[in-house]
């Protein structure tokens, strides 16, 4: 009897436990249920635009026209935070043809960039917010209701596909989800269905943006079949990708990598930030919210990445990856802008950081950036430098990284934008729309062949700098930025050093055994004002003139000076060129006219060992540039082995082999390794600033005045970075 109670007792508390177990899974149901409840409504005030801390922001965005030709997906979304007026509706309700398809569309158009048909969906977006903006006049409209029952069915019942994967697995999907949850109270049974089972076209897998933008599919299917399992499983496969430890995505130098080794700050990495602020604004104040360590890391990348290629509200060219839109430059800046207003408001921790970046680009007033230093992305070979009144940027690539990449009929003349392409900004817009008539071949920075034969076309795989020898030396301050140069038979050692003043551009070991004349682009931007000549100690006006000596140059508050007798050119012309040769979204007739400078030098036919050294001013004056005694810069050597320049108390060296060198009266220089260095000496030491651009070494040794150090070099990710040290 006494055993018998014991089991009675013990199946009565293991009931208990049951029913105590029941009741709080039922509980924690309720609570994620109303947390499903909570990330819709967060998402339907972000795709509303009811988020009133982004009107000063919406405000410059919408002074400027809105697109008409587009298919970046960020584009794309920027342009739905425009108003869209009455006239626009009436205009779309009376396209709309029996069928439900619209009359204007071409839906058997298989672009792989720019699919005609998506404009279906991206137009049943624009009603469903007009129809559920409460503050619309077409607010719970029947006509407007009518229209996207009618547009949805042709879909569904259509199922158009795109001969580009993305579209039909991502893009469609993610215009098409959003309409879902906005109009998800309206949606007949059948139509919910169909949704859901359209929605099932995404699901998790690939790698970096593209596995955010599937995650993000799949868990609107999640909400709008309030499955509280697959929401947390489609938050959790966002959440992986924040972190900064993989192949592809954040690196660790703040810098963003898709298709390889590949900088995509422009394209991919703008829709992973947009994304993940996105993402962060919809489960804030839930239980499934990114957590501090998640918010620090989204904050690096952009406060510390994207920060950098910034300027003035431009996001640098050398940022923009394959896509050379129409005031591409401005749009992606307007993206990381709302992406950082987003962020502030879910990171309390970071949120001054975000309100620098707000205030160096969009609303400084015209005042100079409080961003200044030398930071170099030692994984995407690309270096920034910034003073309070301008900003350089200088992109290359190596047998590590790839230097750019050509797909679905995007960036169509790219093939040379990684050879060290070198930009100066003042305003921000020097290069805005300026590439229907670049001539691709002078791309500011690059030493290529000058023909007219059709450029070489770029692939999915992209393209490498046959060499190792790429990186930078910095001392945070100043720094010098390197590329040994192999591509397409021509060689040559360049180099570019940062000053507070100016930019110096040295090059040397230039051969090629082409018949074909090679040159150096020193710059090729918009003409926004005369180009001046400094001849008999006065400047005169020119429109097109020969390079025949060490000249100055001085256009749009930039000053070139040419330290060598060279042979070259300076010109402003009047151009034409159309937009569908660099990005093939555009029509036939969408043509560009600008009037250009461009200034460049002539190497001549099948060069060999030849050189240049010039200087870039940027925010500079007639006076300054003429007055500026280039004697106190005192190249020391610039040759196939070795690049040395003394200045302002620095010694800028670049080895590309083992040096034995007097560097100046009081310095004799000597390393046993490859690499670059900062020396800067005073009467008791020498601060000696190393590096290694092969990425390969474990340490460098080297003597001053015949005293040997070994430093040793930083490893695993920081491999290309700068190590400080103090010579006795």
């Amino acid at each position: 009897m006494h055993n018998l109670n014991r089991i009675e007792i013990e199946m009565n508390r293991k009931a208990l436990l049951t029913l105590f177990s029941l009741l709080f899974f039922a509980f924690a149901q309720i609570i994620t249920a109303d947390e499903i409840k909570t990330i819709k409504q967060n998402y339907k005030q972000v795709l509303l635009s009811e988020d009133t801390t982004d009107k000063p922001l919406l405000a410059i965005l919408t002074s400027y026209p809105q697109e008409v030709f587009f298919s970046d997906q960020m584009v794309v979304e920027l342009m739905e935070r425009y108003p869209i007026s009455k006239a626009r509706v009436a205009e779309l309700l009376r396209k709309i043809q029996t069928d439900g398809s619209w009359s204007d569309i071409d839906y058997a158009n298989q672009n792989r960039s720019g699919w005609r048909s998506k404009i279906h969906v991206e137009r049943i977006l624009e009603l469903t917010r007009v129809y559920t903006k409460s503050d619309s006049q077409f607010y719970n409209s029947k006509e407007v209701a009518d229209a996207i029952h009618q547009t949805l069915k042709y879909w569904f019942d259509k199922k158009p596909v795109s001969s580009n994967w993305w579209y039909n697995h991502i893009g469609v999907p993610k215009i098409l989800g959003a309409v879902f949850i906005l109009f998800e109270d309206q949606l007949s049974t059948t139509e919910k269905e169909n949704a859901i089972e359209l929605m099932k076209n995404a699901k998790f897998g690939m790698t970096g943006q593209n596995k955010v933008w599937l995650a993000g599919n799949v868990l609107v299917r999640g909400l709008l079949q309030n499955d509280i399992s697959l929401v947390k499983a489609s938050r959790d496969t966002i959440a992986s990708e924040i972190r900064a430890d993989q192949i592809e995505g954040i690196k660790a130098d703040n810098s963003f990598h898709q298709h390889g080794a590949q900088q995509q700050f422009g394209n991919y990495g703008t829709a992973y930030i947009s994304s993940m602020s996105m993402w962060a604004q919809l489960f804030s104040g839930t239980s499934i919210a990114f957590n501090q360590d998640q918010l620090n890391i989204l904050s690096n990348l952009i406060n510390h990445g994207y920060a950098w290629v910034l300027w003035k509200g431009y996001m640098d060219i050398n940022a923009l990856g394959r896509q050379f839109f129409q005031q591409g430059q401005r749009h992606k800046a307007f993206t990381v802008g709302f992406t950082s207003n987003a962020l502030a408001k879910a990171d309390n921790e970071n949120r001054n950081d975000y309100k620098s970046l707000l205030t160096d680009n969009f609303f400084s007033d015209g005042e100079g950036t409080e961003l200044t230093g030398l930071k170099h992305f030692w994984m995407s070979d690309q270096t920034v430098y910034r003073r309070p009144q301008w900003m350089a940027s200088v992109k290359m690539s190596s047998k590590r990284v790839i230097g750019g990449e050509a797909g679905n009929g995007d960036n169509l003349k790219g093939y040379y934008l990684a050879d060290g392409s070198l930009y100066t900004y003042i305003d921000g817009d020097e290069y805005l729309n300026i590439f229907p008539v670049w001539d691709w071949r002078k791309i500011p920075g690059i030493s290529s062949y000058e023909t007219e034969k059709p450029l070489k076309e770029l692939s999915w795989s992209g393209y490498h700098n046959q060499s190792d020898f790429v990186g930078n030396v910095s001392d945070g301050a100043t720094g010098m930025t390197v590329m040994d140069f192999n591509r397409d038979r021509i060689t040559a050692r360049k180099s570019w050093i940062f000053t507070d003043e100016f930019v110096l551009c040295l090059g040397s070991a230039i051969t090629s055994d082409s018949n074909f004349v090679v040159t150096t682009s020193i710059d090729q931007r918009i003409k926004k004002d005369d180009l001046y000549r400094l001849s008999n100690n006065n400047w005169e006006k020119v429109n097109s003139v020969a390079i025949s000596k060490n000249d100055r140059f001085f256009h749009d508050k930039t000053g070139y000076i040419i330290l060598q007798p060279s042979k070259g050119k300076a010109i402003t012309e009047k151009r034409s060129g159309s937009w569908k040769e660099i990005m093939s979204i555009y029509p036939e007739n969408f043509i560009a006219e600008k009037e250009v400078f461009s200034l460049w030098l002539d190497h001549g036919t099948k060069p060999k060992d030849e050189s240049y050294e010039y200087m870039i001013l940027p925010a500079s004056t007639k006076d300054k540039v003429k007055q500026l005694d280039s004697d106190k810069i005192k190249i020391i050597t610039n040759n196939k082995d070795l690049q040395a320049v003394d200045f302002d108390g620095k010694i800028y060296i670049a080895a590309y082999k083992p040096a034995n060198v007097q560097l100046t009266k009081n310095i004799h220089f000597k390393t046993l390794e490859t690499g670059l260095f900062i020396l800067q000496s005073n009467n008791k030491e020498v601060k000696a600033t190393v590096s290694d651009p092969t990425q390969k070494l474990g340490e460098i040794s080297f003597s001053i005045n015949g005293k040997p150090y070994t430093v040793k070099l930083p490893e695993g990710d920081r491999k290309g970075t700068s190590v400080y040290t103090i010579v006795k």
